[in-house]
């Protein structure tokens, strides 16, 4: 397999993409590699296509596989594993929300029912403060309540929603 400079740039973007989304550098552009790749490739063409450490090659594919992003296949005359991401781009990113979600909405949601449980109890926090931190948990509780129950929808259902997007509006009552 041969790099064009269409995959070099796409593979470069997105490992500069996951920095920005807490994700190791090394471990994004070997998800891009993997997601370019139409076949599954073995961790050795993947340090060579990258340039990368077969270390940094096999923590990345052992984060990808805990986030359930990549997975091993196996071929016939060949000991080596080969590595594939995940091929639908629907699941994939239903995985990443998912997992985003787990990791860092739902911890902060915690953090502010605890703030604010804290705050209703001391004598110090103002009332206009307590006031704003109810505020912030009750819109992220909506928003997870939500994301859940689109989550519930069969995909169909989910697809006709992302693809009706804004148009929704248009069934809503104005000015509320």
């Amino acid at each position: 397999m041969t790099l064009s400079p269409a995959m070099q740039d796409f593979i470069l973007h997105w490992g500069e993409m996951g920095t920005r989304w807490g994700v190791n550098r090394s471990v994004s552009q070997v998800h891009a590699l993997l997601h370019l790749s139409p076949d599954p490739l073995p961790a050795d063409t993947i340090c060579e296509l990258l340039g990368l450490a077969r270390s940094n090659v096999s923590t990345a594919i052992k984060e990808l596989q805990a986030w359930g992003l990549v997975s091993v296949k196996r071929q016939l005359g060949d000991r080596r594993d080969h590595f594939t991401s995940e091929r639908d781009m629907f699941e994939l990113v239903r995985v990443v929300v998912e997992a985003r979600r787990e990791r860092e909405f739902l911890p902060t949601i915690k953090a502010v029912e605890e703030s604010l449980d804290l705050a209703t109890r001391d004598d110090v926090t103002p009332r206009d403060v307590r006031e704003r931190m109810a505020e912030t948990l009750e819109v992220m509780k909506m928003f997870d309540t939500w994301y859940q129950q689109v989550a519930r929808l069969p995909r169909g259902s989910q697809l006709s929603l992302l693809k009706l997007g804004a148009r929704i509006a248009k069934l809503l009552p104005k000015g509320g």
